[in-house]
């Protein structure tokens, strides 16, 4: 947050791109049935975490595995699309695979997350928007898994842990800083614009948060940037309260 001085991070992050994409942008494509031979759900390619391990691979390898593994295209149109042949698709197939299982799988559960239910995914949004809108860092905590992560790419700091997390929130709440959120959709999950409450007319965004929900709990926090809201329709600023 701009003019807040952030804590000590748990760590330094190198997140270079790591970049939101709009749910309503993801329509088309999750209309598209994955081949036999996808390895990856559908909701899982899209994940942030997902994203960030894509940052390993060689461009021709990532662009088969997103024709091939999240689109679902056929190897023989993956070929045709890039010019290339069957088997050069297969092997570039394979390589990225393996690559992407070496950085992904270290940093996913054993055992996959607890599905959310919609109506306990819509009441838990809306115990994070009220805590958060009212600056009650106790009721935000408590929505937290003990394991909570949070970042904000491209800066790389990232904190891990209900305790680290609640001391970078409550440096924001005591700021004195107060917000509005309004709600999206990204990778997946739900999502905020951000807009900061000044004494004038006008709130201004600063910033987009993607939560991850793990049963009745938020299990990770992404903060991006403002330059992100336009391309989930959202505007820069908002009149005030």
């Amino acid at each position: 947050m701009p003019n807040v001085e952030p804590p000590e991070p748990t760590r330094l992050g190198e997140v270079p791109w790591l970049e939101p994409y709009p749910d309503r942008l993801l329509e088309g494509a999750i209309g598209v049935p994955p081949g036999p031979e996808a390895r990856y759900e559908q909701n899982e390619s899209i994940s942030l975490a997902f994203v960030t391990a894509l940052q390993v691979l060689p461009p021709r390898q990532l662009a088969v595995l997103v024709l091939r593994d999240v689109l679902g295209f056929k190897t023989k149109e993956v070929a045709d699309m890039l010019d290339s042949t069957v088997e050069s698709v297969s092997s570039a197939l394979k390589r990225a695979r393996s690559g992407l299982e070496r950085r992904w799988a270290p940093t996913r559960d054993l055992a996959p997350s607890p599905v959310v239910a919609k109506h306990a995914e819509d009441a838990l949004v809306a115990k994070f928007v009220k805590a958060w809108e009212s600056a009650d860092l106790d009721a935000l905590v408590a929505l937290l898994t003990d394991d909570v992560f949070m970042s904000m790419p491209p800066m790389p700091f990232e904190y891990e842990g209900r305790a680290a997390v609640s001391r970078f929130c409550a440096g924001i709440f005591g700021s004195g800083r107060r917000f509005d959120l309004v709600p999206t959709r990204a990778n997946g999950h739900p999502a905020f614009g951000a807009y900061v409450r000044a004494p004038a007319v006008i709130s201004h965004g600063v910033g987009l948060f993607v939560l991850a929900l793990a049963g009745d709990r938020i299990c990770a926090m992404t903060r991006f940037e403002n330059i992100v809201l336009p391309w989930f329709g959202l505007p820069r600023s908002l009149p005030s309260r």
